[in-house]
């Protein structure tokens, strides 16, 4: 299959729902005999409708069909059916392309850590030991085990099938995290601790608390970066924050959580400034990025002392 049928099935544009199954079957038939750019060109036409598009996405990566992402990516792009970023890239409506977006969308989040990082003079590719907490099904953790070698990147999530399709697919460490803080018990400290998203979907009960237990997983020395919903992102939502600088509604993406627990909160600037007053040791630098990840993300930086 070379380039010019692959854009002639992706000019042709999504099937319906019933024909795509029965591309999917077929691709899958010539798949099994021996039939490879007949497969691929089957499986394109399926990725193109939503029902059918990640099954044969998934076939077409771990075949190494025509059309494939890895050989010009790198790395495995294979994405997990029950990973509920996807679900949101490919149910939102504002993106061209869910696979293609979805990938990117985890490089162009490497950049923006790597840039945050460099300002700070704490370059990435210094840190021997990085844990990814909350780390979802592996949108970014691809490729931040092609960027530090897999053997420098640990991974955690409460949810236990997420980290495991990680280990698994990227050759990464991992454990299961915990529906509580006080539950969780860190395996060893690390260099750098990257949060990204989790205090935008924390109700106020465990904000103050997850943020002291990430902080006791940095080694001396070391790095915790997180992300908030701070003033544009509040802006945006049209919500208003309380008198403390917090707000909450229990709404999120995520399908595999209890929205309770996991929905979507924002913070003010001085909200978060007191509850970093209160951490023991102290940070002894604190950097803060307004609207930094994808443009919206609020990014705070915090440098732990070195060990005396």
């Amino acid at each position: 299959m070379g380039l010019k049928e692959l854009l002639d099935v992706t000019a042709a544009g999504p099937l319906p729902p019933e024909q795509a199954r029965a591309a999917l079957a077929r691709g899958q038939a010539l798949l099994a005999a021996g039939d490879r750019d007949g497969a691929a060109t089957a499986l394109r036409q399926a990725a193109l409708t939503r029902e059918t598009q990640l099954a044969a996405h998934n076939l077409i990566e771990s075949q190494g069909l025509p059309g494939a992402f890895a050989p010009w990516m790198g790395l495995d792009a294979r994405i997990d059916p029950q990973d509920d970023v996807f679900g949101f890239f490919n149910g939102h409506g504002s993106w061209s392309s869910p696979l293609r977006d979805y990938l990117a969308d985890g490089w162009r989040t490497l950049s923006e850590l790597m840039l945050l990082l460099e300002r700070g003079g704490k370059p990435l590719a210094g840190f021997d030991a990085v844990l990814e907490f909350a780390s979802g099904h592996g949108r970014f953790t691809r490729h931040l085990a092609k960027a530090l070698g897999p053997g420098r990147v640990t991974v955690s999530d409460v949810v236990p099938g997420a980290v495991a399709f990680s280990t698994t697919h990227f050759g990464v460490q991992g454990f299961v995290s915990a529906a509580r803080p006080a539950q969780l018990h860190w395996p060893r400290r690390y260099g750098l601790v990257f949060v990204l998203s989790l205090f935008t979907h924390l109700p106020r009960a465990t904000w103050s608390a997850w943020l002291a237990r990430l902080w006791e997983a940095v080694a001396p020395g070391g790095v915790l970066v997180f992300t908030t919903h701070g003033a544009l992102a509040a802006e945006r939502a049209g919500v208003t924050l309380d008198a403390e600088g917090f707000h909450f509604h229990p709404e999120s993406e995520s399908h595999a959580i209890d929205v309770a627990e996991y929905g979507t909160s924002y913070t003010s600037r001085g909200f978060v400034e007191a509850e970093l007053g209160l951490l023991r040791p102290a940070p002894t630098r604190v950097d803060f990025e307004p609207a930094w990840f994808w443009a919206h993300q609020d990014a705070w930086v915090l440098q732990r002392a070195e060990a005396a």
